[in-house]
C-alpha cells in the first residue's frame, strides 16, 4: 500500500478520512521490483510509502510493515505482527486495523513536524492547516488563538478546503467553551457558520460532521449533536473525533457509561489528538456525574500534569475533592480553578452553560461549595 498526504492521492483510508491512498492497480505495478521509496513517491505523487512482507511457517504467520518518508527515505515507523492462521480473515482485519491506526498517527505527527520546518513565507494550504493543528494540540488560550490564525490562512489560500473551516470551528468552540476568550453567543454563531461551511463543502467529510456535533453541544442541542456524531461514525468508523463527540453528547444527555466508553475509544484511536485535553475533561466529568469521585480525582490530577493551563480540569478536581471531604486540597484546586481563567469559571458556575442539564449543574455546584466556593452577589 502506498500512502499519501491528503489531496494528493486517489481514495480514502478507512481509518482516517483526511488520509488518501493510491489505488491498488498503481501499487501492484511495483510488485516484485526493487525500487526505492523516493522513486515511488515521485512516480505516484505521495509523501509516504508503506512497505510490508508476509512469511508463513506451519500454522503461524509473520507480517512486517514499515512506513518510509519518500522525500528523505527516513523510516517513520516499523512493526512486526506474529499470528496464528486459525482464522485468516480475522487476522487480516486485525492487522489492517492496527496498521491503519499506527500509520495514521505517525503520518499526522510527521506532517506537523514537516509544516513546522517550513518558513512562514513558504506555507501552503496544507502546511498552514498542519501548523494550526499543532497549536490546537497544546490546549492553551494563546495557542488556540494562534491556531485560529493558521486555519484562517489555510482558508484564504484555498476557500474550497473543508479542513480549514473545520479547524477554525474547533478553535471557535474552544474560544467560547474552553477558554472564554470570546463571548459564548459570538463563539456559537461563528463556530456554527464555520462547521456548516465545512459540511457544505464536503458532506462526506466525517471530521467536519464530528466538528459540527461539537458545535451543537456548544449550542445545547444534544439530540442534534448525537445525530451528527453518529453520521460521522457511519462515514468513518475509526475516526477518533466522531467517537469523542458522540461520547460527550451521550454523557451530557445522562448516558454516562456509554459516553465514557465512546470517549475512551476516541483516545484509543488517537492518543495524541489535538482535542485530547477536551476528551479527558469530558471523561472526568462523566465520572463525577456518576459520583465516582476518587476516579475523577485520579484522572484530573493526571490530566493536569499534561495540561496545567487547561481551566476546566481544575474545576472538576476541586468539585471531586470537595465531595470527598478533602477540604485543604479541594480549596487549593478551587483557588487554581478561579485564578487560571476567572471568566470561564464564571460561565460554568455562576451561569449555567446550555450543554448542562440543571441537575448536573447543581451537582457540580454542590461539589464546589464543599470545596469552599461561596456565591457572591444578591442571589448568594
Amino acid at each position: 500500500m502506498r500512502t499519501g498526504s491528503p489531496r494528493t492521492s486517489s481514495s480514502h483510508c478507512p481509518g482516517n478520512p483526511s488520509l488518501f491512498v493510491i489505488g491498488r492497480d498503481s501499487c501492484f505495478a511495483y510488485k516484485g521490483r526493487t525500487v526505492d521509496a523516493k522513486q515511488i513517491g515521485g512516480d505516484l505523487g505521495v509523501r509516504y510509502v508503506l512497505q510490508g512482507s508476509v512469511r508463513k511457517s506451519g500454522s503461524r504467520m509473520r507480517v512486517t510493515g514499515q512506513l518510509v518518508e519518500a522525500e528523505t527515505d527516513n523510516h517513520c515507523w516499523a512493526e512486526r505482527y506474529d499470528r496464528d492462521l486459525a482464522d485468516i480473515f480475522a487476522v487480516q482485519d486485525e492487522i489492517a486495523d492496527a496498521v491503519t491506526k499506527e500509520i495514521t498517527q505517525t503520518i499526522a505527527d510527521a506532517e506537523r513536524r514537516r509544516a513546522l520546518r517550513k518558513p512562514p513565507e513558504d506555507l501552503d494550504t496544507w502546511a498552514a492547516y498542519q501548523r494550526g493543528l499543532w497549536h490546537l494540540e497544546r490546549s492553551t488560550a494563546e495557542d488556540n488563538a494562534i491556531a485560529k490564525k493558521f486555519f484562517r490562512e489555510a482558508i484564504n489560500r484555498d476557500g474550497s478546503f473543508a479542513g480549514g473551516y473545520t479547524g477554525l470551528a474547533w478553535t471557535q468552540v474552544s474560544a467560547g467553551g474552553a477558554f472564554r476568550t470570546q463571548e459564548l453567543a459570538q463563539a456559537q454563531h461563528d463556530a456554527q457558520a464555520s462547521a456548516r461551511r465545512a459540511v457544505a463543502l464536503d458532506p462526506a467529510d466525517a471530521e467536519a460532521r464530528a466538528c459540527l456535533a461539537s458545535v451543537l453541544v456548544l449550542l445545547g442541542d444534544l439530540p442534534g449533536a448525537l445525530k451528527e456524531a453518529d453520521r460521522a461514525r457511519a462515514i468513518s468508523p475509526n475516526l477518533a473525533s466522531a467517537h469523542g463527540e458522540f461520547g460527550a453528547a451521550s454523557m451530557l444527555s445522562g448516558r454516562c457509561d456509554e459516553g465514557i466508553a465512546s470517549l475512551q475509544m476516541s483516545i484509543h484511536l488517537d492518543p495524541r489528538s489535538p482535542r485530547l485535553a477536551h476528551r479527558l475533561t469530558w471523561i472526568i466529568t462523566g465520572h463525577y456525574f456518576k459520583c465516582e469521585y476518587e476516579t475523577a480525582v485520579e484522572k484530573a490530577e493526571r490530566a493536569i500534569r499534561s495540561y496545567p493551563e487547561y481551566p476546566s480540569l481544575h474545576r472538576w478536581l476541586a468539585a471531586s475533592l470537595g465531595q470527598l471531604g478533602r477540604v485543604r486540597t479541594a480549596k487549593q484546586a478551587l483557588d487554581r480553578a478561579t485564578s487560571v481563567n476567572p471568566a470561564l469559571f464564571d460561565l460554568y458556575v455562576t451561569e449555567r452553560p446550555p450543554w448542562f442539564r440543571p441537575e448536573d449543574h447543581a451537582h457540580m455546584i454542590d461539589g464546589l461549595r464543599r470545596a469552599g466556593w461561596e456565591r457572591e452577589g444578591p442571589n448568594a
